[in-house]
């Protein structure tokens, strides 16, 4: 494929306008592009809208089964007034493009989809089957990847790279992601009669207040270090003269391996249980979505294959890293199936959701030339 088609088709992903919600369109357009080069793709749907989509080439009787997995969504673009530049008009200024996915991640995507489409043109024969998968939804919730692990797209995998924005180096390990909210339930009345009441307001403080120490006792990972948690959303009252009756946060904590999802949903159950002995205190907890950490060994064959191809590519060596976010590979690692998974992508970590996101071409073209070597080896 000719440079200049490649470019063209991380502008097409970049100007279809998939903030959350909006996905179906880069699954067609995956499966028209995949068709055009002989390569069968399945559209599964998720909701009105909202498309999953999952293609192969290779040998279809292998058990030998690579993945390249990536999400189709966005997050929101804010106004539009303060961009640079249209966030879908993918614009190219020197050697940098612009938009909203530049980095995260349709510059991953762009280049899964070209080195399947080259694998496919020279007829590479792949001693296994490499399997594209984009979901739906990872940047609110991951359903996209839950629901094709619960299908069972994740059962026979022998390695994957989720094509995240790393900057080209390699990451072997991420923190987990918890979302919850905490509802408090108080008793309204007239602000002058506050006796009569039960402040909501005020005994949601008091989660916050001991949020602020519930993991101080947490251990550190050596690979990813403490656990971190915040309380980032504070609602409650409707109008100044009237004692709350209800309120309510949301919070999230990145898990570690050492104080995993689990030990984390004990200790807010503990915190709000202890919390609602106390007169008058109603709290009720509800986890939203809970990713789990995952860490690849530096030493396992993926990783250190990944690491020399892109030293080659690259022309120094590459960063081996650890980053805090979450991605698709915390769902597709819930299978019973026990695989490796690194990512590693295009674009820079710090720029995925931001104002006048962008990514430049040539880490670009050097990235999908890793995968397209990776794959080669893995499957040779």
């Amino acid at each position: 494929m000719k440079d200049s088609e490649e470019v063209q088709i991380l502008q097409d992903l970049v100007s279809i306008n998939s903030v959350n919600g909006n996905e179906d369109a880069v699954a067609t357009y995956i499966k028209q592009l995949f068709g055009e080069h002989g390569i069968d793709a399945k559209i599964i749907p998720y909701a009105t809208g909202r498309s999953n989509i999952v293609a192969e080439i290779g040998d279809p009787t292998s058990d030998n089964v690579f993945v390249l997995a990536g999400h189709l969504d966005t997050v929101a673009t804010g106004d539009l007034a303060d961009w640079q530049f249209d966030p879908f008009a993918a614009h190219i200024e020197g050697n940098t493009l612009y938009g909203r996915g530049a980095a995260d991640m349709k510059s991953g995507l762009a280049g899964m989809l070209i080195t399947f489409v080259n694998l496919a043109d020279a007829k590479v024969k792949l001693n296994g089957r490499l399997r594209f998968i984009g979901t739906v939804g990872e940047e609110n919730g991951a359903m996209g990847s839950r629901m094709l692990t619960e299908q069972g797209y994740a059962d026979d995998v022998r390695g994957m790279v989720i094509g995240e924005p790393t900057g080209g180096n390699l990451v072997y390990a991420h923190n987990g992601s918890l979302n919850y909210h905490v509802y408090s339930r108080g008793v309204g009345a007239h602000s002058s009669m506050p006796e009569k009441g039960v402040n909501a307001i005020t005994n949601l403080i008091k989660y916050v207040t001991a949020e602020a120490t519930e993991f101080d006792d947490a251990p550190v990972s050596p690979e990813l270090g403490p656990l971190v948690h915040s309380v980032t959303v504070f609602n409650g009252g409707e109008q100044v003269n009237s004692i709350p009756a209800k309120a309510e946060l949301q919070g999230n904590i990145r898990p570690i391996p050492e104080f995993n999802n689990e030990a984390v949903i004990n200790r807010l159950n503990e915190t709000v249980d202890r919390l609602n002995q106390e007169d008058g205190v109603d709290l009720k907890l509800h986890v939203d979505y809970s990713f789990k950490p995952i860490i690849s060994a530096q030493d396992s064959p993926l990783v250190k294959t990944t690491k020399a191809i892109a030293d080659a590519e690259f022309g120094h060596p590459i960063d081996l890293q650890v980053i805090h976010g979450a991605t698709d590979a915390s769902e597709f690692t819930k299978s019973t199936n026990q695989f490796p998974v690194i990512v590693y992508g295009a674009g820079k970590w710090y720029d995925a959701h931001s104002l006048n996101e962008s990514v430049d071409l040539d880490e670009f073209r050097h990235v999908q030339r890793v995968y397209e070597q990776l794959v080669k080896q893995i499957l040779a």
